[in-house]
């Protein structure tokens, strides 16, 4: 870039993505009017191209073609150039990587390149990253400007059939995604459930944990919908022998379910794919059997994945899993949580290594030199067995770290106890630790954004109740607190915010996170407000979002911009589907309330899923659990007292992992309730109100006989 060349249209903008773009000589546009009109004025294609900050492949791109004066003059001259993050505008993405699946018959990714028409912003060639030069089967980015602008003056026609056909098809797998035909009157069954379990044992690893082949991602919505499983099978489900008509079907047995999902996370915990210095879990892994990851870290993984393994901790007890979820929270607090309260969105993947060229995972690698200059000898020995260093470097000549030996190992061929080896483990992380401070880290997208933190509130708010640590209560409320204040305008969410600036209307995703996560944290301490504000999220999300003829949710408001596809997302992908998590949280406030509003809309939103969640059940995990929670619809428990007696009976009936128990704890000088909360009244010293749907016990003022009911309904 010349020293005169100014910056484009994205120096205004919050995304720190479009940020690292500002000073290119390409003559960028955010995605809006301005551009879009001059698009449609000077009848040139849109270059439209979608990524994100952490994005190692984008940085790629960026710094060999939009960085480069001579291709910048292409697409200024040929092109209106509009750049997205695809994390500010997930709208966007979800339809234009549909788009591209069609036009390419491939999967996506980021970044994503695409050539849309002017006038209707169809896409009529695409691709994601392009090389600066020939290379790997792919023809030069320069070449493809130049093939794709000739296109466009000589064979609109041939352009104007495609982007009908592209169109149309939208709409099909829209449709067909989605379900927006006639919402299905059969009944809801297990069948789906059933199939999924098998599906997904059919996928699992059996030798590395997880499911399919490298790379390999944690799919959290799958494990979550075992570890479900896993609490709704009962010991009847288990085949009792050869013959039984179940023996064939291993997923019948709630041992398999566990170990599936058990053995996966056990897996990723020992694996490169976790931090085993920082804390916090990597994007994926490369190989099969997660030592080498994506180095980049996204706040939604490690949200998912927190709530995750504080419920296997809650099942299993292993500290393994313990020590995970202090691990990532304590990352979490100390790196991504904001001053203000919110949670920042991502770290890189690469940092500044020799004459400050950014490398990917080059924070987190080490060498034989430096595990020596920094450990005595006694703590060389346990760490050259602990992380691997005995085999041969797996990262370019030096090793990134993965647990490699067990206790027993370490005892033994370092000669040291039990007690001795625990406070040389300690010390090994801490020097290393603190070593790696001192190194150039990877840049943070400190964006917030509304979903992601919602998804991080629910794994504080999670970790916080179960393992009764405080400050991860905390972290919680403040992130909360930050949404409310910030991020909640004039009966509305926004859906990002930086610098001071939140802007951009919520998606289906923002609300429904945010509500569970309320629900959640209702369950660590009850506060009114949280509860108010969980129920304006929820009449939000029906008067602007719901598809009142057809069931379910679409992914923008009524009042969103007209885009040329409005999604109504079902299937699981990196995040859980919003309509999965839609169907649960209304059946949850409706079971709660008493708000039979809600309980409509959540069977709605299942029954316009049906055809799809039977057709591709492993791929619906998310509102498979809501068939779950229709069928056996939740259990909730209100109780009314105060001080250590009600923290007491609070402790007891979430002891165990019971994914479909809600427990509220609500002081008695709490007086102002909806009015089927204000009915559960308090009584005596302390009342427990027990209901399974729409069926209600006797109010118990017993301790013991608590524990007697609680103990009958868990089996």
């Amino acid at each position: 870039m010349s020293q005169t060349q100014k910056k484009n249209a994205l120096a205004d903008e919050t995304s720190p993505y479009l940020l690292q773009h500002a000073n290119n000589p390409v003559a960028w546009y955010p995605w809006g009017q301005i551009a879009l009109e001059r698009a449609r004025r000077e009848d040139k294609p849109i270059l439209l191209s979608i990524g994100y900050s952490a994005c190692h492949w984008c940085h790629v791109m960026a710094h060999e073609s939009f960085e480069d004066e001579h291709t910048a003059k292409l697409m200024n001259r040929y092109f209106i150039n509009i750049k997205v993050d695809r994390e500010e505008r997930p709208d966007l993405d979800r339809i234009y990587q549909l788009a591209h699946q069609f036009l390419t018959r491939r999967p996506g990714g980021w970044p994503l390149t695409l050539f849309l028409a002017p006038d209707d912003h169809t896409p009529f060639f695409g691709g994601t990253y392009f090389p600066d030069r020939p290379r790997h089967g792919m023809p030069a980015f320069s070449e493809i400007l130049m093939g794709v602008a000739e296109a466009y003056r000589e064979r609109r026609d041939d352009i104007r059939a495609q982007n009908q056909s592209v169109r149309e098809a939208l709409q099909t797998l829209g449709q067909d995604a989605s379900g927006q035909g006639p919402i299905t009157q059969a009944p809801i069954t297990s069948a789906p459930l059933d199939a999924a379990r098998i599906q997904l044992w059919q996928e699992l690893d059996q030798q590395n944990g997880g499911f399919g082949q490298a790379p390999k991602f944690p799919h959290p919505t799958s494990l979550d919908y075992l570890l479900r499983q896993y609490s709704a099978l009962t010991a009847t489900d288990a085949p009792d022998a050869p013959d039984d008509e179940d023996a064939a079907n291993p997923t019948a047995d709630k041992k398999n379910v566990l170990m599936m999902a058990g053995f996966t996370l056990h897996q990723m915990a020992n694996g490169g794919i976790c931090d085993q210095i920082g804390g916090g879990f990597y994007r994926y892994s490369v190989d099969e059997r997660w030592r080498i990851p994506h180095f980049e870290k996204m706040l939604y993984d490690n949200g998912l994945l927190l709530s995750l393994y504080t419920d296997i901790w809650q099942i299993t007890e292993n500290p393994l899993f313990q020590r995970i979820v202090f691990d990532t929270g304590d990352w979490v607090i100390r790196e991504m949580q904001s001053p203000e309260g919110g949670y920042y969105s991502a770290l890189d993947a690469d940092s500044a290594g020799e004459e400050g060229k950014l490398e990917e995972g080059k924070f987190y690698i080490w060498s034989k030199e430096e595990m020596r200059e920094l450990l005595t000898a006694a703590e060389h020995c346990v760490a050259r067995l602990r992380f691997g260093l005995d085999s041969p470097p797996n990262m370019e000549g030096k090793w990134h770290l993965h647990i490699a030996a067990d206790a027993e190992r370490l005892a033994r061929e370092c000669d040291t106890d039990g007690e001795s080896l625990g406070r040389l483990l300690a010390s090994i992380r801490q020097k290393l630790f603190m070593a790696r401070e001192r190194r150039a880290r990877p840049h943070r997208d400190e964006k917030i954004l509304t979903a992601w933190n919602a998804l991080m509130i629910k794994g504080m708010a999670t970790a916080g109740r179960t393992l009764k640590e405080t400050r991860f209560t905390q972290s919680a409320e403040k992130a909360l607190a930050f949404v409310r204040q910030g991020l909640w305008r004039d009966g509305r969410l926004l859906a990002t915010y930086k610098d001071g600036r939140a802007h951009l209307s919520a998606y289906l995703d923002d609300y429904v996170f945010m509500i569970d996560a309320i629900l959640e944290l209702l369950q660590d301490r009850w506060r009114n407000d949280d509860l108010d504000f969980a129920r304006e999220l929820a009449e939000v999300v029906l008067a602007e979002f719901e598809d009142r003829e057809n069931g379910g949710f679409y992914f923008t408001a009524n009042d969103h911009e007209p885009l040329i596809h409005r999604p109504k997302p079902m299937a699981d992908e990196a995040l859980p589907a919003g309509n999965g998590i839609a169907a649960r949280v209304f059946n949850r406030l409706g079971h709660l309330l008493g708000e039979a509003r809600y309980l409509m809309a959540a069977e709605r939103t299942l029954r316009a899923s049906w055809s799809a969640l039977n057709r591709f059940p492993q791929a619906h995990t998310t509102l498979l659990s809501g068939v779950q929670e229709y069928l056996l619809p939740p259990q909730v428990i209100v109780l009314r007292g105060a001080g250590k007696p009600l923290r007491q009976w609070q402790e007891r009936c979430q002891r165990h992992y019971v994914p479909g128990r809600l427990v509220f704890a609500i002081p008695v000088d709490i007086d102002t309730l909806p009015v089927t909360l204000n009915a559960r009244a308090p009584h005596g010293d302390i009342v427990a109100y027990l209901c399974e749907g729409h069926q209600c016990r006797e109010p118990i003022t017993d301790f013991h006989a608590l524990d007697k009911v609680l103990e009958e309904m868990e089996g």
